[in-house]
């Protein structure tokens, strides 16, 4: 059985790089003794977590005997002191793709062993150190029973079309995902959204400035404001709104998966790890087709492997990411990785003007 421990946020986890990359490791990590009864993953916690037992590691436990013990994400900076120390306690990484990328070019994950997983299957393609696990859509939801065919945007260059769609609209108060949204409403294809041409996104953003009634802080709000009709569209997530949709979840909304910007989540086994050959056999069974429909059919997120989507039951299929659409765009974790002070300092001027 796998055994679950407090909840440590993404937030919580970012904070905690600050400065790392600064101290570049230059020590060769040795290996802790290697082990291979139990696999320690981390997790986020809530209830994704406990799907996630319940689906895939519980299972995996049964066929192979690997137990997994499931622990909060750690300080990145705490991982780095393990790695140095040559006492790395941690076997198998689940994180965003922001925090991947921030690892990789610190030097922290080792190579995967990829003739493990059937590589075809991935919408996404897996790099020599990251598998992406499942992709959280990011798009346009509105009031059904106030906006309906044809009257609400479906898409970014709608919700930037005030002419065709008048109204009061949300965005994230910050510049990652919102200046993607501007350059593909602007017509740039995705695949050449980065490097992101910051001058002519914030030209964009500068048409629309005026409608925005509300900068978001709390995901939260991008659902409670159209909830309260206090704004006519909202940047905001596929699962937010699908839990608007389940008893108990208030006035019921409705999401666009016409194009969607698509966060990830990915795999990384760090440098050192006791449990390294155990972790590669978790990632693969969590790879499998059926695992993911098993998970996602319950976490109501994008799976990556393309067999599972077609597997998932049509009800959640209505409600994931497709990540093979050609609309779409995978958000570019490395990008942000480099970019985000600087263009933040920028963004929050912008805002304030």
């Amino acid at each position: 059985m796998s055994k679950i421990v407090p909840r440590v946020s993404r937030r919580c986890f970012m904070a905690g790089t600050a400065g790392v990359l600064a101290a570049p490791m230059v020590l060769r990590v040795p290996r802790a003794a290697a082990k291979s009864d139990s696999v320690t993953l981390t997790a986020y916690g809530g209830s994704f977590q406990e799907i996630l037992v319940k689906t895939v590691t519980n299972p995996f436990t049964e066929e192979t005997g690997i137990k997994v013990e499931i622990v909060p994400t750690p300080d990145i900076a705490k991982l780095k002191a393990q790695q140095l120390t040559g006492n790395v306690q941690l076997d198998l990484f689940s994180v965003s793709a922001p925090v991947a990328a921030f690892g990789s070019k610190a030097g922290f994950w080792d190579k995967l062993d990829l003739t493990m997983l059937d590589v075809n299957d991935l919408a996404i393609p897996p790099t020599d150190e990251l598998v992406t696990r499942h992709a959280y859509a990011c798009g346009i939801g509105w009031d059904p029973e106030k906006y309906g065919a044809g009257k609400h945007p479906g898409n970014f260059a709608e919700y930037f079309d005030l002419k065709k769609f008048p109204g009061r609209r949300t965005f994230r108060n910050q510049p990652n995902e919102t200046l993607e949204a501007a350059l593909l409403a602007d017509g740039v294809p995705p695949k050449d959204i980065y490097p992101l041409d910051i001058e002519r996104a914030f030209k964009v953003l500068d048409r629309i400035k005026t409608s925005i009634a509300s900068w978001i802080t709390a995901t939260t709000q991008t659902i409670s404001l159209l909830q309260t009709g206090e704004v006519d569209f909202s940047y905001t997530y596929a699962n937010r709104v699908k839990a608007t949709n389940e008893p108990g979840g208030g006035k019921p909304l409705a999401f666009s998966f016409e194009q969607n910007l698509l966060g990830t989540e990915v795999f990384a086994i760090p440098k050192g790890a006791p449990s390294r050959e155990s972790a590669m056999k978790l990632i693969a069974y969590s790879m499998r087709p059926e695992a993911q429909a098993r998970l996602y059919d319950a976490a109501f997120l994008g799976p990556n492997s393309k067999k599972a989507f077609s597997i998932m039951s049509a009800e959640s299929r209505k409600w994931v990411p497709d990540l093979g659409s050609p609309n779409g765009l995978v958000l570019d974790g490395a990008y942000w990785t480099d970019n985000l002070e600087a263009v933040s300092r920028r963004f929050k001027e912008w805002v304030l003007s």
